[in-house]
């Protein structure tokens, strides 16, 4: 048993950031006994309420490969010009002490409404993945993008690729984990699955933490490298997966591959590639992108997020 990732449960289920059939379920995987994991909850007391998110200053300007850095509003005040959405920065405690960060969208009325994770390009958490989370709050989601760089964000592609070789995945994933736990812990989420949809490196940490987060009803991969078969296998949310043909670095047999395995293993999916179409084709800000494509793969999205999650 790791004592120090129980005791980290039980901080974030005391500090509202874990509800408790999330507490239960991994405090009885980490202790091999729901018995002793029942236990363990009782000794923690009353359910706490929620913790709301903690709001920073206004966020820093952001630079987009290929685009010019922008600002987003202070948290707490509605994108303008009147947009109807709330935006910005938030801060939640990660499972090993430190706190995380990312940036959060959502309408302005109020919810619940479904929750969704976005999860950032190798260049970072920047103005285009933004973007895209102020995308799925205008379609009524409460949006939540990680920064799994911890606040790093870069335009060259040498960059990013150096971010990429650094970053540990499986730490990335625990992240992921939180703030899914820290979304759904939300009085304006409507639980108890959340979605989560990435593109690129956040594709495929998508596919990754879809294999070991029961808590997700909707997993959408952009251009994510595959699955391999027996990891597809262990996948426990319905895949959408969206690809190239023209990727020149993940083959289309690949794909396959992991699409025969997930059909094998009962796992609902849906895997569309794109004629004409290649890495990134989604990424308005970039040479990549492909219109039709990326106005298919976005309806594609809403429809499966729709399909999937709690309507609130």
């Amino acid at each position: 048993m790791d004592r120090v990732y129980v005791m980290e449960l039980v901080r974030s289920f005391q500090c509202g950031l874990m509800n408790r059939r999330t507490f239960l379920k991994r405090v009885t995987v980490a202790l091999g006994s729901a018995v002793a994991a029942n236990a363990l909850l009782a000794a923690c007391g009353p359910a706490p309420t929620p913790t709301p998110p903690v709001v920073l200053a206004t966020a820093p300007a952001m630079p987009s490969p290929g685009g010019t850095a922008t600002t987003a509003a202070e948290t707490g005040v509605p994108e303008q010009p009147g947009t109807g959405l709330v935006t910005g920065r938030v801060e939640y405690p990660g499972t090993d002490g430190q706190m995380l960060m990312g940036y959060l969208a959502r309408p302005e009325d109020g919810g619940p409404r479904p929750g969704v994770i976005v999860i950032q390009e190798w260049w970072g958490l920047n103005e285009h993945i933004e973007d895209v989370t102020r995308r799925l709050a205008n379609e009524g989601f409460v949006a939540l993008a990680p920064d799994l760089y911890h606040g790093v964000v870069v335009s060259e592609p040498d960059e990013a690729r150096k971010l990429v070789m650094e970053l540990d995945m499986e730490d990335a994933v625990r992240e992921i984990q939180q703030a899914v736990d820290f979304l759904l812990a939300q009085e304006v989420v409507a639980g108890p699955a959340a979605g989560i949809v990435g593109f690129c490196m956040g594709g495929r940490l998508v596919l990754q933490t879809a294999r070991v987060e029961e808590d997700l009803g909707a997993a959408i991969a952009f251009y994510g490298s595959p699955l391999e078969p027996q990891a597809a296998r262990e996948v426990k949310a319905s895949i959408l997966g969206l690809y190239g043909a023209q990727d020149a670095g993940i083959p289309e047999a690949s794909i396959r591959a992991m699409e025969a395995a997930l059909d094998e293993a009962g796992i609902e999916n849906e895997i569309q590639i794109y004629e004409g179409a290649g890495h990134a084709f989604f990424n308005d800000t970039a040479a990549s992108y492909r219109p039709e494509a990326a106005a298919d793969a976005w309806q594609r999205t809403l429809d499966w997020l729709r399909g999937h999650l709690p309507a609130g």
